[in-house]
């Protein structure tokens, strides 16, 4: 199979090298792609800033009738496209139809959004109307954990604000993105959503383009401060989702059975690929060997393999390069004392595939705990005091989320206050809401998304004042 980018309404072949995209659960070749050159993304930028003239002006409710009809066509494929993220990112058939109806249903939300007029008035009788104006051409670059949904998270609060968008999702899984722009694409203008294709220097081209007016980007914190950094020229407007290194914190009143449950799910969401899954636990000593015993026996009970394999419940890591890092951060973290509480489990001969992994005797200091390990292992760390584990776990660059652990509600929001996070869940982690606006503190991110508040950050405010004659 041989894929394209998508310019202005068309698949186009593109003009630089070619690239193959990976099944990491067996490391077969899926797809060749040929890569857009500097040239064709700015052809994509130029017509996304030609047809942003006429969309600009579209009908809220011409806007509302399409995003129905790109969710029915969604669901009506779902199969396919689940099949499609399976193959090129790894995660269970499951997971995979879950991403996407999540993504439909994430566009019904936003399409039920109002954007608001506010309306000022002065004792003079002047009035003054606030308007959110689109912004013209948004530059949008996606990651490969969640390619499918994360490209709704990007592309549909564009759309709904009556922006154009042009797409670069990550090389490693660029299939169920592409998918959705042909969707996306029987329903708009051309040149309204275009998709180009390519590794890193096709995103910084795009990310760069100076008649891009803002950059939308999930992904490592060095390629998100790079673009801050080329923004700086033009002052576009940018919104970076980047890394985490999450912290949960169970009390020792927790219900330790639900609490198991929660924990193994957030932490193992994605086989621990996800930027909001729980990287960190920190546990009270006088539950630390009860809790670890209960999240052992979960481990245990997965099975790993493809996911395309129904009876497996664990997939691979996505790609060669983090599959070396996660195994090179436990080695590190049992060179140094960490113990390795799960067994042995047979795994596929060949694909990147590391079974649940959990580490206990670890603390501050080595990299498993003070580093984003974006995999399939979680560090274990004991406590005794409330205040000794914020400062622990705040003391950290990153803050994108947090949780913490305990059936006194009261007591855990007072903790959550004291989290330096953008986002913390009580009693969860990683179940995010398409109403409540996220964003990372530090250096896990610059501005939010999700919610009124991230849909109003693809827009200028506009006050215009009104006298009377």
């Amino acid at each position: 199979m041989h894929i394209h980018s998508i310019i202005n309404g068309q698949s186009v072949m593109g003009q630089a090298s070619s690239f193959s995209v990976i099944n990491p659960a067996d490391e077969s070749i899926i797809a060749e792609v040929s890569a857009a050159s500097a040239a064709q993304v700015d052809e994509a930028v130029h017509a996304a800033s030609a047809a942003f003239k006429n969309w600009k002006n579209v009908s809220d409710d011409t806007v509302k009738q399409i995003f129905a009809k790109i969710a029915a066509d969604i669901r009506a494929e779902k199969n396919s496209i689940a099949q499609l993220i399976t193959q090129e990112q790894g995660k269970t058939l499951g997971m995979a139809q879950f991403e996407v109806e999540a993504g439909a249903s994430w566009i019904e939300y936003l399409s039920s959004l109002e954007i608001p007029i506010e309306t000022l008035q002065e004792p003079n009788g002047k009035i003054i109307k606030v308007y959110n104006r689109p912004l013209g051409v948004v530059a949008s670059v996606t990651p490969w954990n969640w390619p499918f949904m994360i490209a709704v998270w990007h592309i549909f609060p564009a759309l709904k604000t009556k922006n154009c968008v042009v797409n670069k999702p990550s090389e490693y899984t660029p299939l169920s993105t592409i998918k959705l722009a042909e969707i996306i694409n029987r329903h708009i203008p051309a040149g309204v959503c275009s998709l180009v294709l390519g590794k890193g220097d096709v995103g910084q081209a795009l990310t760069e383009h100076p008649e891009v007016a803002k950059v939308t980007f999930t992904g490592s914190t060095r390629t998100g401060q790079s673009i801050l950094g080329h923004s700086v020229s033009s002052l576009k407007s940018v919104v970076l989702e980047l890394g985490g290194n999450d912290a949960g914190i169970v009390l020792e009143d927790a219900n330790l059975d639900t609490a198991a449950e929660g924990i193994f799910a957030s932490a193992f969401l994605n086989a621990g690929q996800t930027c909001a899954a729980l990287k960190r636990l920190y546990v009270h000593e006088s539950i630390y060997d009860a809790l670890t015993e209960k999240l052992l026996r979960i481990a245990e009970a997965q099975i790993v393999g493809n996911g395309a394999d129904a009876a497996v419940t664990f997939g691979p890591v996505q790609n060669k390069m983090q599959y070396d890092k996660v195994k090179a951060l436990i080695a590190d973290a049992v060179a140094q004392g960490g113990k390795i509480l799960t067994a042995s489990k047979a795994i596929p001969e060949k694909g990147y595939f590391i079974a649940p992994t959990l580490i206990a005797d670890v603390a501050e200091g080595i990299a498993l705990v003070d580093d984003e390990q974006f995999g399939p292992v979680l560090p274990i760390v004991k406590f005794s005091a409330i205040d000794e584990v914020l400062e622990r776990t705040n003391n950290t660059q990153f803050g994108l989320g947090g949780s913490v652990w305990s059936t006194d509600l009261e007591q855990a929001q007072q903790i959550a206050a004291q989290m330096e996070a953008g986002t913390v869940w009580i009693n969860s982690h990683s179940d995010l809401s398409p109403a409540a606006p996220f964003g990372g503190w530090k250096l896990s991110g610059l501005g939010y998304s999700f919610g009124l508040d991230g849909l109003l950050l693809f827009t200028h405010k506009q006050a215009v004042h009104i006298t009377g004659s």
